[in-house]
């Protein structure tokens, strides 16, 4: 589960329900003891027997190594059903989980930040065909903070121990007291599911939580298109050339990283490939003397941070990078008022609308819609002002877009509007013609230089 900052159960309740909270809450514990971890064909078997016994969702969790491995595997997985129990898995002891996955396929998964683990589970063949999501459904609900230990804590009272967060779930055996933190992420999973499935009816929400599960089902992680431009101080970064510098280094540490399933950090910091993409220094005595070039990696793999380095130095002009990339979509926010200052007031419009939507219907206003589809909707609306058509082109743009259908119905309509509004609003009024104004045509046309007032002296 994502980390996150401890917090005292009186902060948390008045944070996210503004009442006062009661002055002790029960510290969450495991109410069947701790299960061992199955990591055998025959315990498998079991596992899946026992879930299958069992009735209503399946509460699932998954542990990674993030920040030690470079993989995004799950190293860990925790079940638990009414009438099964808990189940801690092993899946780094097992070729497939097929049994698993069949047992599991007629039931809906309830998750906690489904985002985060459904890609881990696809790795190991664990697909949903129905799943509820409670970091989703609080955001639904508007509740400010939606980490896993508060909402437990706010809605149904109890403290949830949070130490083991951030620990290697890569190693083996795992120590008992990190699979009991395991254990617990799914002790109440199920409770809090239905928890907030009652509150979402109550807020006549429910309908718009089922379209955003059914469009959770296909997740998958967006590759990220030069990756290398997320290193950190990249901005200090002077010069095309120091920039492709950072692009070798950056590439290398990550084949290096990812051949020895080390997460990046660990083989050099991104604040070493920085500075030694400034200084460009010429050989292994002037790389390891640059101030700032440290970490795990740098004098280990010396001779190919060396070999990037020169590599970046040898590349033709035209090869360099840029300090910008040009995407497929629109230009960032900032430049709208100077390349399209319509577009720009579409922008503002529309974003003020969505604020006060959002707060009409209590949730965070990139529930309504995307960022990114509202920017690419306003940049390059359709084409024709016929209110009608244009509300229906609209929604066909946003429906490509992958905007569900609730999204839409709310949107929409102010989009049409800040459309129209902005384009109104760019058109000059005519201004009526003066006497004054009135000159001959000879004499208003000139040679293209402007005379001084008062006229030539010729």
């Amino acid at each position: 589960m994502p980390a996150e900052t401890p917090e005292t159960p009186e902060t948390a309740e008045t944070a996210e329900t503004g009442q006062t909270p009661t002055p002790e809450t029960e510290l969450l514990a495991l109410s069947g003891g701790l299960p061992p971890v199955v990591d055998t064909a025959a315990g498998l078997l079991e596992v899946c027997a026992a879930i299958e016994a069992g009735e209503g969702p399946v509460a699932i969790d998954a542990e990674r190594a993030s920040g030690y491995r470079y993989s995004n595997r799950a190293y860990l997985i925790q079940l638990r059903r009414r009438g099964s129990g808990t189940h801690l898995v092993d899946p780094i002891a097992f070729e497939s989980l097929a049994p698993l996955q069949a047992a599991l396929e007629p039931t809906e998964w309830i998750l906690h930040a489904a985002t985060q683990d459904l890609p881990c589970l696809a790795d190991v063949g664990l697909v949903p065909t129905r799943l509820f999501d409670t970091e989703l459904a609080g955001r639904l609900l508007g509740y400010p903070r939606v980490g896993l230990a508060t909402l437990v804590e706010t809605l149904l009272g109890y403290r949830m121990k949070k130490e083991h967060s951030a620990v290697d779930w890569s190693t083996r055996p795992l120590p008992e007291p990190w699979l009991e933190y395991a254990a617990l992420d799914v002790e109440v999973l199920i409770e809090l599911r239905d928890r907030l499935e009652a509150d979402l009816e109550a807020a006549g929400k429910a309908e718009w939580a089922r379209q955003e599960f059914e469009a959770l089902k296909g997740f998958e992680v967006a590759e990220r298109v030069d990756a290398w431009r997320r290193t950190s101080g990249l901005h200090k970064v002077r010069g095309r050339r120091a920039l492709a510098a950072v692009r070798a280094l950056w590439e290398t540490r990550d084949e290096i990283a990812r051949q020895r399933d080390v997460t990046p950090g660990r083989i050099l910091p991104d604040s070493a490939l920085v500075v030694a993409a400034t200084a460009m220094p010429a050989d292994k005595e002037a790389l390891l003397g640059t101030k700032g070039f440290h970490g795990r990696g740098a004098e280990r793999y010396a001779k190919r941070w060396l070999a990037a380095l020169r590599e970046a130095e040898e590349l033709p002009e035209e090869d360099l990078p840029t300090r910008t990339t040009r995407g497929d979509g629109p230009p960032v926010p900032r430049a709208w008022a100077e390349r399209d200052p319509v577009a720009a007031r579409r922008l503002r419009l529309s974003r003020e609308a969505m604020a006060a939507l959002a707060e009409q219907h209590g949730l965070p206003v990139e529930n309504l819609i995307t960022p990114d589809s509202l920017r690419r909707v306003l940049w390059a609306p359709p084409s024709t002002r016929d209110p009608a058509e244009l509300l229906e082109a609209v929604i066909d743009q946003l429906t490509g877009l992958g905007a569900r259908g609730w999204q839409i119905a709310l949107v929409a309509p102010l989009v049409v509007q800040a459309v129209l509004d902005a384009d109104a609003y760019s058109e000059p009024e005519p201004e009526p013609e003066s006497e004054s104004d009135s000159v001959p045509e000879s004499d208003s046309e000139s040679d293209g230089a402007s005379e001084p007032p008062g006229g030539s002296d010729s």
